[in-house]
């Protein structure tokens, strides 16, 4: 499947443009990843891209992603990735073993939550973002509180690597795509 393909099943049952930024933020992240570990950039951003396809059908978990699976099965998408998106939650039962896997939880709820401090700068940009001024945001339970912070942390130790430069690479991959999800705001270089 492609990213294109993915995007138009996310279009199809998504109206939500947050909802949709952040499934493109999470495929962002996922995809510079990919490349980092030498793995395919286009499965890991499709991975990310429809991870929360089926939000806004099965809002109530634990209907989310085990009901949107059998769709994606009928749509073709592999079972590598759907396990992936399985596993992304973790009362299905699905253990994250995978790269891909440990790569798509440690993404998921910091994407949305870089993409909430970018929206609370001056500029409402993402190019004004820092690491260590995220680890202070998160430490205010008050700020993005839907935010899963044990998450966040979880994944970046599941994924092998330190929490504040998990964190500064995805704030790259993200400003490098900036305009698509709405994140540049008025910064100017």
């Amino acid at each position: 499947m492609t990213k294109e393909e993915a995007w138009a099943i996310v279009c199809e049952h998504v109206q939500n443009d947050g909802l949709r930024r952040h499934m493109l933020g999470v495929g962002i992240c996922m995809e510079a990843y990919a490349r980092q570990y030498s793995e395919d950039p286009e499965k890991w951003a499709v991975t990310g891209i429809l991870h929360d396809f089926d939000w806004e059908i099965h809002p109530n978990l634990p209907d989310h992603p085990t009901l949107g699976e059998p769709m994606l099965e009928a749509r073709g998408v592999s079972a590598e990735i759907r396990r992936a998106i399985l596993s992304h939650a973790d009362f299905t039962g699905v253990t994250r073993d995978s790269l891909m896997e440990k790569s798509l939880f440690a993404c998921d709820e910091l994407a949305g939550f870089l993409t909430a401090v970018a929206y609370v700068k001056p500029t409402r940009s993402i190019f004004e973002v820092e690491a260590k001024a995220v680890l202070k945001k998160m430490k205010d339970k008050g700020f993005a509180r839907a935010v899963n912070r044990n998450d966040i942390t979880q994944g970046a130790i599941e994924l092998g690597v330190d929490l504040e430069t998990h964190i500064q690479f995805c704030i790259e991959a993200m400003k490098a795509k900036a305009e698509e999800l709405g994140i540049r705001g008025s910064y100017t270089a």
